[in-house]
């Protein structure tokens, strides 16, 4: 196999041979690692996920680079709990394997001595020195000449990185998305989080990812944008939807009563008194039944009543007739002079 290279003088990124012959680590995490290694100081506050996702590993891809990040020690996790009650995560990615121990001081910002083998010089010189994680010492050397081993600069420092709340990282991956759609909504990282509060209050208000997209990316100019932060924002402040209408709730129901012994007839029984009906001590079908009797007895009485004033109250008509014919008949009979 011939072999050529031309070492760069700037814009590279040193990797221990160590790491790149690593069998444990797959591609994707070795990839993932050298990625964020070489980036600048400020583009250190983003979450492993997003860097992740610049790189096009996404999905079970990424949980299986993380996973063999975290088994092997390049990786450390941190949940806590803000003072405003939000959960965040920190995140430590090294190039080296680090033990928790070590881990947690490279956290707090101590240093971790770790034995290094001394470089290789013809004769070896001294004894193998100490290095602290995440740097190392320059040494002298003449960056205007093109060497066979490119010139060694200070490794960036690791931070802890504080994964995003599910809601900003949505809004973030909405606002990321519009480039897809047209190529004048490109928004940088920090531009996008300028505008993440504003697509945070669309999904409160139970907008989905996909109608906020379609809203913000619908109906653009022929010739597109000037300014996407600009744009989006105007879109983000004047279309916001409404405020969902509050959900009624349910009336409370009635109290229930306690079962009440019924004083009415017969059998021993139990019924629960209706709204309104404390005091009563007789259940439903013992109230009708008193009732009919009750209607029974003034029926009968006003019925006697009637028969006193009127004997024929109750006569049907036909023998009406014939009782009043018979008895004017006899009154004829006992007439005098017949």
């Amino acid at each position: 196999m011939l072999w050529h290279a031309i070492a760069p003088s700037r814009g590279y990124t040193k990797a221990a041979n160590d790491l790149v012959r690593n069998q444990r680590l797959s591609s994707d995490a070795k990839i993932l690692l050298l990625y964020v290694q070489g980036l600048p100081a400020d583009r250190r506050g983003v979450a492993l996920s997003e860097h992740a996702r610049a790189l096009g590993i996404t999905g079970r891809g990424y949980q299986k680079a993380k996973k063999l990040l975290v088994t092997h020690g390049f990786l450390y996790e941190w949940r806590q709990q803000g003072g405003r009650g939000f959960w965040t995560t920190e995140q430590l990615l090294a190039n080296v394997c680090l033990s928790p121990d070590e881990a947690r001081v490279a956290r707090g910002g101590g240093a971790v001595p770790v034995v290094v083998s001394p470089g290789e010089r013809k004769p070896t010189v001294g004894q193998p020195g100490a290095r602290v994680v995440g740097g190392y010492t320059p040494v002298d050397e003449e960056r205007g000449k093109n060497a066979s081993h490119p010139p060694s600069e200070p490794e960036p420092q690791h931070e802890a990185v504080a994964e995003p709340e599910p809601e900003e990282a949505e809004a973030e991956r909405v606002l990321l998305s519009l480039r897809h759609v047209h190529r004048s909504l490109h928004l940088g990282v920090a531009e996008a989080r300028k505008l993440v509060k504003l697509a945070v209050a669309w999904l409160r208000r139970g907008v989905t990812a996909d109608d906020m997209r379609r809203v913000l990316a619908g109906d653009l100019p022929v010739g597109g944008v000037r300014s996407a932060v600009g744009f989006l924002r105007h879109r983000l402040v004047h279309k916001l939807p409404e405020e969902p209408a509050p959900v009624p709730q349910p009336e409370p129901s009635p109290p229930v009563t306690p079962l009440v012994a019924c004083t009415g007839p017969g059998d021993e029984h139990l019924f629960r008194p209706g709204p309104g009906e404390d005091d009563e001590t007789r259940c439903g079908p013992c109230r009708r039944e008193a009732a009919r009797v009750a209607w029974d007895e003034a029926q009968a009485a006003r019925l006697a009543a009637a028969d006193d004033d009127d004997p024929y109250a109750h006569t049907p008509w036909r023998e009406k007739v014939a009782a009043v014919r018979t008895a004017g008949a006899g009154a004829e009979m006992d007439a005098p002079g017949r």
